[in-house]
């Protein structure tokens, strides 16, 4: 493409409708930006970036029992002696962000729809479980407590 040109990306089905109907799809999008080089600054010292974006694609079927913004709240918590186990019973897939422990922050987790992730619990971390999550729109969603099984 040349400089200064924009291009539109289709996106296209071309499973032949054979992604799962009860839950979310998820892809990944990687984009790269390569800056052009004006011809005339060649001898110049110059820093040029490339930058990869990657960009998450999913795919939503029609009629799914539980509305999206419900699902933040059926999120559940499994603890073991060094790991806390995120169960999502919810067809949506939950990016986890801000994750407590008590006073301990944990690693953020993308736990797919109908599945599970286990992430690292620090010793000495709290019996209280609070978490957000990153809507449709990108917005952190309210702080809620997590309900332990």
């Amino acid at each position: 493409m040349q400089g200064k040109k924009e291009s539109t990306l289709r996106i296209i089905d071309a499973t032949n409708k054979q992604l799962p109907q009860d839950r979310e799809s998820l892809f990944w999008l990687n984009v790269k930006a390569i800056p052009s080089m004006d011809k005339s600054k060649l001898s110049e010292n110059t820093l040029q970036l490339a930058i990869t974006s990657r960009i998450k694609l999913y795919y939503r079927p029609a009629k799914l029992d539980l509305p999206a913004d419900q699902a933040v709240n059926q999120l559940r918590f499994r603890r073991s002696a060094n790991s806390l186990l995120l169960i999502n019973p919810t067809p949506y897939f939950l990016t986890v962000t801000e994750l407590r422990a008590g006073l301990q922050e944990l690693e953020n987790a993308l736990v797919p729809p109908m599945g599970e992730v286990s992430v690292k619990l620090p010793s000495g971390s709290g019996s209280e479980i609070s978490y957000r999550t990153i809507n449709d729109f990108g917005a952190l969603t309210p702080r809620t407590n997590g309900v332990t099984q």
